[in-house]
């Protein structure tokens, strides 16, 4: 709602119409429209809706769409038309801006009408009373946790006896044990079973389960009872509850466990009852968000992050469920048994539920089996019998803030187990106006903070993450996945046709979203492509699968003139490899005048694009990966509102002009051999460019003189950048006549904060690297260096990750010194690698060396290991060292020298003081 307000309040102030009527409707529409958004916002807290206050939501929801459409295509009629600059032309456009004012008033009158009948239909029905009293008290989904018998559980064993060790260990200081992991891992079962074990040997004990929005008073007077406390006759405040509470167990040894925690205002609250008395008292908290986890626990250690049942543990407890004792698979069920499996994701409570479905069948059929497995997950988001599963797991959902809700829903766009990268989800969000910005905080930013929450509260599984644990990509879970698209179609926010199945009923229906997943069909059914022309509001289109339907689709994408976002990611048929000249023509879109996002993926076929998109002036992220028919559109670098230009396989090189796209924020992959000598000095005029991946040439391409001349103009590119923003830049392939130059760099861009040139190779490291006070990424390949060359990287104040490569072994030893001498003070991530000797044996680490190391990835072989060892290394002085990483050459070398050297390297790992976990490759 707030972009449409958002949308009204500029209507009003920009006064872009003389019409009073037109005014006195718009204000209309932004008043009632306020208050109806304060009344949705109120019940989306409610657990659940009556079906009178849903129906009245929806059509308040489809007409804020149809509000937003009418401003958006006024915005639009209007500034094309005073666009035009001849004379005879602004007078012609006046006339047209006045029939388009003109209709733009009766459209918005209508819509104040449709607003009034909605409201007077709120208050005739009392929208307001209705769902307050009408529905009962639901019975807590987590209860059934409380009282699993231990015999039938399954992969909790280890994870129990952690715990137990844990919590019953000497220390006498009050000791709290966080378990973090999305809902239906088993968190409650498991802080369970460790509860009934031990609680017989503490003074007193207390297990309470806390409310998304608990009762305070009444949570604390719940302890107070459990630990044996007698209840008061009166009612108490807040903190005559915990002052009563830390009396009790001033002197007694107490057990404490705090289930399902949501937030830290709460624990905040809780923990100032538990008081420290020296007694090895101990305190459990579940939560499903890490920071709440991270807060809860006394010590980093004691954090646990429960993880899913692997494939040997989820079978184990789908047939122990399914047939009422420990057995192998039956061999008729091993096919379908797997892929029920694999939709569970190894969370016990789908598995368990599952199991109970299973077990209740009138028959034990394989088409049986077959039934509850196509009634799971996601590919038609409405058959899920796992009312259960999903009612754990909406906990989750419900506890979002209402402006994530949209965001979350979003996700339901990708097919099941897709790798969704972080930086295009958010820029979807953003080109959809799904973030609203304050202004105190760049919009992406506050997207990315979106992410991270999602991630925080174990509603997504990390992929890939960054140096620093940025999670850069994501997954989300089938069971969750099925939860998204059953509020999708409730909330008629996005639609998902497989194939073309469904295509028929959504002619007759308002579809605002959609995504087509045609991945695996082998012939695609026109209707699935035809369903595009017959939705021209679709503000956001998707689709997965084969490049055989694009052809169809490519015409009717004019038609959809609402379009914010198009993502395109197109394979091929069976692997087969479309004729280069069948091609897909995409010049349509320049006639999308509200485009914001535009992703195409065709690896196997050519795309081509307009000629000119200077229609396109909302544009913000341009993505592709696909060859082209005759390259960019020669305008790309005039589109004002241009903040990503991502392109790969582009052979000619960007259009002349980049120096024009001041708004650029991000440019991938620009190629020094591909672009004009304009081009490379033009990026130096890019003042708000933050990441620039540059492709070098090799030495066959290019003569001397054009890669001294090209390295010359990036050179004086990249000090005009000095002063500005640039805070990645990465600089792939490698002219070795030009080293000189780059390595003499007069102006290095200060605020780099990840710098990767490992495909360039230096002679020494550049003494500018030590200008780079906010590098926290580096990886760096040299032909030699020496111990001034490791100050410089050592010194380097907030460097995180170094990846460094020597091509010749130093004639003595590199040593990290700790100390007074100390260099390294936060790095987290050691790579180092001697191309012509083993890299382990180079390095001396001194006492107090690099105190904050976690990982080592190093090299040596078995011959060096049998005859020199490495316990002079001096590994055992990283004093954080979690991980290590060993890349071994055998050569010529037996199977038990082979075995005994690997020994050798765990051996060290074992006296290690931290016991990091090992890598041998």
């Amino acid at each position: 709602m707030e972009s449409v307000l958002a949308k009204l309040a500029q209507l009003m102030g920009a006064k872009c119409s003389n019409l009073t009527d037109l005014s006195n409707d718009t204000a209309f529409l932004r008043d009632e429209l306020c208050t109806i958004n304060a009344l949705l916002k109120k019940l989306d807290s409610e657990d659940e809706l009556d079906p009178q206050v849903k129906n009245w939501s929806n059509q308040v929801r489809e007409l804020r769409y149809d509000i937003e459409d009418c401003l958006d295509e006024f915005a639009l009629r209007v500034g094309s038309a005073a666009a035009k600059a001849r004379f005879t032309e602004r007078i012609s456009h006046f006339i047209t801006a006045l029939r388009v004012r003109v209709e733009a008033a009766r459209q918005i009158k209508e819509l104040k009408t449709r607003l009034q009948d909605i409201n007077e239909r709120r208050k005739r029905y009392r929208v307001e009373d209705c769902n307050s009293s009408s529905h009962s008290t639901a019975i807590d989904p987590r209860l059934p946790a409380l009282y699993k018998e231990a015999g039938n559980l399954v992969g909790v064993d280890g994870p129990r006896d952690d715990l137990f060790r844990w919590v019953m260990d000497e220390k006498k200081q009050l000791k709290g044990v966080a378990i973090v992991g999305i809902g239906g891992l088993g968190k409650t079962t498991l802080a369970n079973e460790v509860y009934r074990r031990v609680k017989g040997q503490f003074d007193c004990h207390a297990f309470v389960s806390v409310s998304q929005r608990p009762d305070m008073p009444r949570l604390l007077n719940s302890i107070r009872s459990k630990l044996g406390q007698q209840e008061s006759s009166c009612p108490c405040d807040v903190e005559e509850l915990i002052d009563d509470v830390r009396e009790y167990l001033q002197h007694k040894r107490y057990f404490v466990v705090i289930d399902d925690l949501w937030d830290t205002i709460s624990w905040d609250t809780i923990k100032c009852a538990f008081p420290e008395n020296n007694l090895r008292s101990r305190f459990i908290v579940t939560t499903r968000i890490e920071s709440v986890a991270r807060i809860c626990c006394t010590h980093q250690e004691c954090l646990y992050r429960l993880k899913p049942l692997n494939d040997h543990e989820s079978r184990r407890l789908l047939f122990s469920r399914t047939f009422s004792r420990d057995r192998d698979c039956p061999s008729q069920f091993k096919e379908v048994s797997a892929e029920i499996l694999k939709k569970c994701g190894g969370l016990p409570l789908a598995i368990i539920t599952v199991a109970s479905l299973l077990a209740n069948l009138p028959t034990s059929g394989k088409e049986d089996w077959e039934k509850i497995k196509n009634s799971l997950g996601s590919q038609y988001g409405t058959d899920l019998t796992l009312s259960g599963m999903r009612q754990i797991l909406s906990l989750s959902y419900k506890n979002l803030p209402h402006q994530l809700k949209t965001c979350f829903l979003y996700l339901g766009i990708y097919p099941e187990d897709y790798i969704i990268q972080r930086d295009d989800l958010v820029r979807q969000w953003v080109a959809e106006g799904l973030v609203s910005n304050s202004g105190k905080q760049d919009v992406e930013d506050l997207a990315k903070n979106y992410f991270n929450e999602f991630v925080n509260r174990s509603m997504i599984q990390p992929e890939e993450t960054d140096y620093n644990g940025e999670v850069l990509s994501c997954r989300v879970h089938d069971m969750m996945l099925d939860l998204i698209l059953s509020k999708c179609i409730e909330d008629s926010f996005i639609t998902v046709v497989y194939h073309s199945q469904g295509t028929r009923e959504l002619h007759n229906s308002q579809v605002r979203r959609l995504s087509l997943n045609l991945i695996g069909a082998e012939g695609v059914s026109i209707s699935a492509v035809k369903v595009i022309g017959s939705q021209p509001q679709i503000r956001s289109l998707a689709l997965f699968g084969n490049t055989t339907c694009t052809p169809a689709c490519a015409p009717l994408l004019p038609q959809s003139k609402f379009l914010r976002v198009l993502v395109l990611e197109l394979g091929d048929i069976n692997g087969k490899h479309r004729h280069e000249e069948e091609g897909i023509d995409l010049t349509g879109i320049s006639q999308l005048v509200l485009l914001r996002y535009l992703k195409v993926e065709a690896r196997s076929s050519r795309v081509k694009l307009p000629t000119e998109i200077q229609g396109l002036r909302h544009l913000e992220t341009l993505e592709t990966c696909c060859g082209f028919f005759g390259g960019l559109p020669s305008d790309i670098f005039h589109l004002p509102a241009l903040l990503h230009l991502n392109v790969t396989s582009l052979r000619n090189g960007f259009p002349d002009g980049i120096g024009n796209a001041r708004s650029l924020c991000t440019l991938k992959y620009f190629g020094l051999m591909e672009n004009s000598l304009e081009n490379i000095r033009g990026l130096g005029e890019l003042t708000n460019l933050r990441n620039l991946k540059i492709c070098c040439f090799p030495k066959y391409l290019l003569d001397a003189a054009s890669g001294r001349s090209s390295m010359e103009a990036l050179c004086s590119s990249l000090a005009k950048l000095g002063g500005y923003n640039l805070r990645r830049l990465s600089v792939a392939g490698y002219h070795e006549i030009c080293d000189d130059i780059l390595s003499s760099l007069a102006l290095p861009p200060h605020r780099l904060e990840a710098l990767d040139l490992s495909a360039w190779c230096f002679t020494r490291i550049p003494r500018w690297l030590a200008e780079l006070h906010n590098l926290s990424y580096l990886e760096l390949s040299v032909t030699e260096a020496m111990e001034e060359d490791i100050a410089i990287l050592g010194n380097l104040p907030s460097l995180m990750h170094l990846q460094f490569q020597i091509q010749q072994a130093p004639k003595e030893k590199i040593i990290i010194h700790g100390g007074m001498g100390l260099l390294f003070p936060i790095l987290a991530n050691f790579q180092f690698k001697c191309q012509r000797r083993m890299s382990l044996q180079l390095l001396i680490f001194e006492v107090g060396a690099m105190p904050n190391l976690r990982r080592l990835q190093t090299e040596t072989s078995v011959a060096l290991l049998k005859y020199d060892g490495c316990t002079h290394v001096g590994m055992e002085h990283l004093l954080a060292l979690k991980e290590i990483c060993v890349s071994m050459l055998h050569g010529q070398c037996s199977d038990s020298e082979i075995i005994a050297a690997e020994c050798t390297l765990r051996n060290i790992a074992r006296a290690h003081p931290n016991r990091p976990t090992i890598t041998i490759i």
